[in-house]
């Protein structure tokens, strides 16, 4: 019997299991392993801090990030005074699930099929290595098996219908050319070509490369686009490691628990921020969010208290979410807006605040002057008042 089942073993679900064994809950975590998501792999420093990342899980520490518009407009952006770390999603997830185990949640492989209620407590059903059927009772589920959740699917009303950004990459070996490449620069590429409605990205991973794109559109053919982008930034010939796609999930669910027994975090429930479709940071903060609200309910007994981990999340994420799926709305719609878009983040004001924002999750608002100047230019941008200059 076991206090908290967790059905994913990804950031989120891993993050969950841990803190709940920590605090002497007795945790099952079980994971299909073997899949490794699609994913940039940028850490803000609040992470690597909040979530006692060790130094060997960094494989590149970026300074720079370079948006590049559908002309081919370049800026680059400075990280003042840090750096984002990157990892790889084939080694960090399995270290974290790692790190649940050494906390003392017990680690089952296998997949999700699904919850039996039948003779009192709930089982959570699942297939394991063998292709047998196993069982394992709980009081509670934590739902934390991705986009397209199989636990939310079954039990969470609306967890069928969040939007969803379908990503790929392809992992390669990093080119050495200098001319084509800088190991600690992030490139963002803005550009219908490569995505209509979203963007595509060269991240440097140390000695691999992660080169991808995302759309919500089905028309769009993942890998020609992947390949295109190959072709556009010179990286055709570099040898190709892996190739991975997932869908992304842009926007948190109205409800992530069924009001009973079942939880949903992360992908599950939705966290991807909007416009950068950053996933990691906050699918950990859900996790902790999950962990928090299951302890309580445990605690006493009420199925509400697993609404906490929704509250706890968006009283300190709603407006960051707000403010980025505007402007997704605002400038991804079509290549001249993304130009205009380019063109704005060339505003120091701009650059400043973002990467500010970005490193410590929240909303800037030491210098109200600077946001006022950003409203005035973003409205001109977006009017069509200010004249593009190509540089």
């Amino acid at each position: 019997m076991y206090d908290v089942v967790v059905v994913g073993g990804g950031p989120s679900g891993a993050t969950a299991a841990a803190d709940l064994a920590r605090d002497g809950h007795k945790v099952a975590l079980l994971d299909r392993e073997g899949r490794i998501k699609p994913c940039g792999g940028a850490i803000p420093p609040r992470l690597i801090a909040d979530f006692d990342i060790p130094e060997d899980q960094l494989v590149a520490r970026i300074t720079t990030a370079r948006m590049v518009s559908p002309t081919g407009r370049q800026v680059d952006i400075p990280v003042e005074d840090g750096f984002v770390g990157m990892v790889d999603r084939k080694d960090f997830d399995p270290f974290l699930r790692a790190r649940a185990e050494d906390a003392g949640a017990t680690r089952f492989t296998g997949t999700f099929l699904r919850i039996d209620r039948n003779n009192g407590w709930p089982r959570v059903i699942f297939r394991n290595r063998e292709g047998r059927e196993q069982h394992l009772t709980t009081r509670l589920i934590v739902g934390a098996d991705g986009a397209k959740s199989r636990v939310g699917r079954a039990e969470v009303p609306g967890a069928e219908d969040v939007p969803l950004v379908f990503a790929y990459h392809e992992i390669v070996a990093a080119p050495r050319d200098l001319a084509l490449y800088d190991p600690v620069r992030c490139d963002v590429i803005y550009d219908g070509r490569i995505s209509p409605d979203f963007y595509g990205w060269v991240f440097p991973h140390g000695d691999t490369c992660s080169i991808g794109m995302g759309t919500e559109r089905p028309d769009v053919d993942l890998k020609d686009a992947t390949a295109a982008l190959r072709e556009a930034c010179g990286l055709s010939e570099c040898e190709t490691l892996r190739k991975e796609g997932a869908p992304i999930p842009m926007k948190p669910l109205k409800r992530w628990d069924n009001g009973q027994d079942v939880l949903l975090v992360g992908d599950a429930a939705g966290v991807v921020a909007p416009s950068s479709g950053e996933g990691i940071y906050y699918a950990m903060v859900a996790g902790r969010a999950a962990a928090t609200a299951t302890a309580a309910c445990l605690a006493s007994g009420r199925p509400r208290d697993l609404a906490l981990a929704r509250k706890i999340f968006m009283r300190e994420h709603r407006s960051v979410f707000r403010v980025l799926a505007s402007m997704q709305n605002a400038y991804y719609r079509s290549d001249s807006r993304r130009e205009r878009f380019v063109s704005l983040c060339h505003d120091i004001d701009v650059q400043r605040l973002t990467f500010e924002a970005y490193m410590n999750k929240k909303l800037v608002k030491a210098r109200p002057l600077a946001h006022l100047k950003i409203g005035f230019k973003n409205l001109a941008h977006l009017s069509g008042l200010v004249r593009e200059t190509h540089v």
